[in-house]
């Protein structure tokens, strides 16, 4: 029986979070390498829209191979909070993020991941089961923050800082969206656990 945590999908996500040093290490590299912002800038986004896309591929690779595990669906939101938090701090480090927004959206990751926890334990984990609205969020965040970390104007058409911010902030107005949907699915189960 092959070990669940060397198959290509799972090896796929945990690419996910050998990309957050790496995103990082761009904006911290010594000087001596000679590399101007917009290299930085590009080499991260780069790096980032590549470990974003094992996102999709993960999943489908791990239907088509047959390879689903409990331990893959656990590891996969995982890599996906890791890498948009990581991202998260970076923007705001830069001055490209606002720090509300960044409390919003790593709040949310924490609160609902405690959330799911507590579920589990009380054996309701269906009532916060991942919800298409989580999803446009995590795809949101995803496009925002590649568009932030280039900064600049793609294919001499598109300033990527304006755009990015006003999908930055979408994703926050879902996050929080998609946190009150959540927390009001469990509500039955936690005023039946509590009383």
């Amino acid at each position: 029986m092959k070990c669940m945590f060397l198959t290509v999908p799972t090896l796929l996500t945990w690419a996910r979070i050998v990309a957050i040093p790496l995103i990082l290490g761009v904006f911290y590299v010594p000087d001596q390498w000679a590399l101007s912002m917009q290299q930085r800038n590009l080499i991260a986004t780069v790096l980032f829209v590549v470990f974003a896309l094992t996102d999709w591929l993960d999943g489908y690779l791990a239907r088509k191979l047959n390879q689903t595990s409990a331990f893959g669906a656990f590891l996969d939101p995982v890599a996906d909070k890791f890498l948009i938090c990581a991202s998260m701090l970076v923007l705001v480090h830069l001055n490209r993020a606002d720090v509300f927004v960044a409390l919003i959206i790593i709040g949310r990751e924490i609160a609902i991941s405690a959330l799911r926890e507590w579920m589990a334990q009380i054996g309701a984990t269906r009532s916060v089961a991942v919800h298409m609205l989580g999803k446009v969020k995590t795809a949101v965040q995803m496009t925002a923050i590649p568009f932030l970390l280039f900064d600049g104007v793609l294919l001499g058409l598109v300033h990527t800082g304006p755009i990015g911010q006003v999908l930055i902030w979408a994703s926050a107005v879902l996050t929080v969206w998609s946190m009150v949907y959540y927390l009001k699915r469990a509500l039955p189960e936690i005023r039946a656990k509590v009383r």
